[in-house]
């Protein structure tokens, strides 16, 4: 099970490694939106995959790892070119699937080159212009935070729940899936609501 997407930061020198937080997730947001206008479709799409993938080889993510990260696309990416060979035939089902698969190729390596630390840092200081408006960057950062941090919580206990039903043979039942997994769920956020609350993070100044 991949948290790539979810913080998988792999340390390295590479010039992305040491490029700041805020200004290659600039170069990310310019990039996908370079796979929406390329020109010369589908190949300039087919570029810009090519270019992502090279991205990855560059930065030592193991195939592996990116092939496991992109397994739950599968079947969007069967929606998705199937819909657009029926409306628009295969040229724009091509740069459509094309451009999809190069922008999460290039978050996978956005998220392996850039540490979690160094996101929220980012995060804080894009939105302090937005103080006088009443944004609170540091809130903002500790949400996206306990997102980040979440996810993979909720997986495995998914990945757990999955296993335990298995084992009494209940993989194929509904609520022996659903109802476990949803009451540990709202236990986990209540234990992380309760450990912030313990600490005064969150409360109103």
């Amino acid at each position: 099970m991949s948290h790539l997407l979810v913080g998988g930061y792999r340390p390295g020198t590479t010039v992305l490694h040491r490029i700041p937080a805020g200004p290659k997730l600039g170069l990310l947001a310019l990039f996908g939106v370079a796979t929406v206008v390329a020109p010369f479709r589908p190949w300039g799409t087919l570029v810009l995959l090519a270019v992502s993938l090279l991205l990855v080889v560059w930065v030592r993510l193991p195939v592996r790892t990116m092939l496991r990260a992109l397994r739950p696309l599968l079947l969007v990416i069967a929606v998705v070119t199937a819909f657009q060979v029926w409306q628009q035939g295969w040229t724009t089902a091509i740069h459509v699937v094309a451009g999809l698969l190069a922008s999460v190729v290039a978050a996978l390596v956005f998220t392996a080159t850039t540490s979690i630390d160094a996101m929220l840092d980012a995060i804080t200081r894009g939105l302090g212009p937005y103080r006088r408006i009443g944004v609170k960057p540091q809130r903002v950062a500790l949400a996206f935070s306990l997102m980040i941090r979440a996810i993979p919580g909720i997986l495995e206990i998914g990945h757990e729940t999955r296993a335990a039903a298995k084992a009494r043979g209940l993989e194929r039942s509904p609520r022996a899936l659903l109802v476990p997994m949803a009451i540990r769920t709202v236990a986990h956020a209540y234990e992380t609501g309760a450990a912030l609350h313990a600490r005064g993070i969150g409360d109103d100044d």
